[in-house]
């Protein structure tokens, strides 16, 4: 993966979740990311609060003010669900980091969010393993 690919990957990521931006103008806002626009890493925070307390619904951020965005949550471990779903499914499973995207037997697609497409045992087992994963990285924080 390219490095422009992969730093498209990591802001992709961080849709949905709670980050903290600091501009260049030296305002800061926490909330959380609807919406990134590639190339210009514009950014759009719903719930927004900013560095004096003020909340807003929606902030938008142009991309040149961007100076730091900040992710206080680590990441969920796509990679690891892989290795864990190969073991029960083996050959059978592919990880596209990019695209943050799993897919078991080209018929069950996995996102962090859980089983996203696919009905069947195939995703009644994918969902089983993806519910035990999640719940084991809980316990570990």
């Amino acid at each position: 993966m390219s490095i422009k690919g992969k730093l498209t990957s990591e802001l992709s990521s961080l849709i949905d979740r709670q980050v903290t931006v600091k501009t260049t103008l030296g305002d800061i806002f926490t909330g959380k990311v609807v919406a990134i626009e590639f190339p210009e890493f514009h950014v759009c925070l719903a719930d927004a609060i900013d560095g004096n307390g003020e909340k807003y619904p929606r902030v938008i951020i142009r991309g040149e003010v961007v100076a730091e965005i900040f992710r206080k949550e680590k990441p969920f471990d796509l990679k690891g669900l892989a290795e864990r779903l190969e073991k029960l499914f083996p050959n059978m499973v592919k990880y596209y980091e990019e695209a943050r995207v799993i897919t078991v037997m080209d018929r069950v697609r996995v996102t962090e969010q859980g089983v996203v497409d696919g009905t069947g045992l195939v995703a009644d087992k994918v969902k089983k393993v993806y519910d035990t994963y999640v719940e084991e990285l809980k316990e570990k924080m």
